[in-house]
């Protein structure tokens, strides 16, 4: 039950965070309820991969590199789907970071 609690509230969040964010568009909530889960699929997936093979340049930028492969997950899944879309790296690095934040905001609350 918990995980249905979670993708929902990630669907929300996304759809807040398309309200604010000027260059990102979802077409509606049974498309941020896709994108929910498509994320929590990459970022079990692909993720840790990505993570692993740029431990130096994380090393080196001391863990800035993640917002970077954070940026690149996003930018994935607007490629895999089609209600979603991001105009740009910078819009795709500013997403990942309001979604981080709304979400925390709503697990804090619920």
């Amino acid at each position: 039950m918990g995980i249905i609690i979670k993708i929902l509230l990630t669907g929300v969040a996304a759809l807040i965070a398309a309200y604010i964010l000027p260059g990102v568009h979802i077409d509606g909530f049974v498309t941020a309820l896709i994108l929910a889960i498509v994320l929590a699929l990459l970022n079990a997936v692909v993720r840790p991969i990505l993570v692993i093979l740029t431990i130096p340049v994380t090393v080196l930028t001391l863990g800035l590199f993640l917002l970077v492969i954070n940026a690149l997950i996003i930018l994935l899944a607007d490629y895999l789907i089609g209600g979603f879309s991001v105009d740009g790296f910078l819009w795709a690095l500013v997403f990942s970071l309001v979604l981080s934040l709304i979400t925390a905001i709503l697990d804090m609350i619920f």
